[in-house]
């Protein structure tokens, strides 16, 4: 197997190009990828014009689990039904249990973005 490193082809900006095109393609066609981004950017801007660093850590951390739990289920749900257009038990479980991850993730930034929220309320 070549190292890709070392390979002519390879191009690091290419990659960041396919990179944001794939969170561009999840932003605009997932809803649920779209708001939890809307609803994590204000608290975000707001945690580090009150130059609170450990908080905009924090929600960074947690809006980056949520992400990628969100892209990795959508990805999971895309190729499932892919493979199996047809209703097939195997497939829900798949689709099941990936979207329980999510719901952990979700939950988790929900958690996190409520407590960031009031603690940013009270240092005004």
């Amino acid at each position: 197997m070549p190292n890709k490193f070392r390979t002519p082809g390879y191009h690091p900006i290419r990659k960041l190009k396919v990179i944001l095109s794939g969170l561009y393609v999840a932003v605009v066609t997932d809803f649920s990828v779209a708001y939890k981004v809307i609803l994590s950017v204000p608290v975000l801007i707001a945690a580090f014009l009150f130059r609170q660093w450990v908080d905009v850590s924090l929600m960074l951390l947690a809006m980056g689990l949520m992400l990628i739990s969100e892209l990795f289920n959508s990805a999971i749900e895309v190729l499932c039904d892919f493979v199996e257009p047809q209703q097939n038990d195997r497939i829900r479980i798949t689709k099941d249990i990936a979207a329980a991850a999510t719901g952990l993730s979700i939950l988790v930034w929900a958690t996190i973005l409520i407590i960031e929220s009031v603690r940013l309320i009270q240092l005004r």
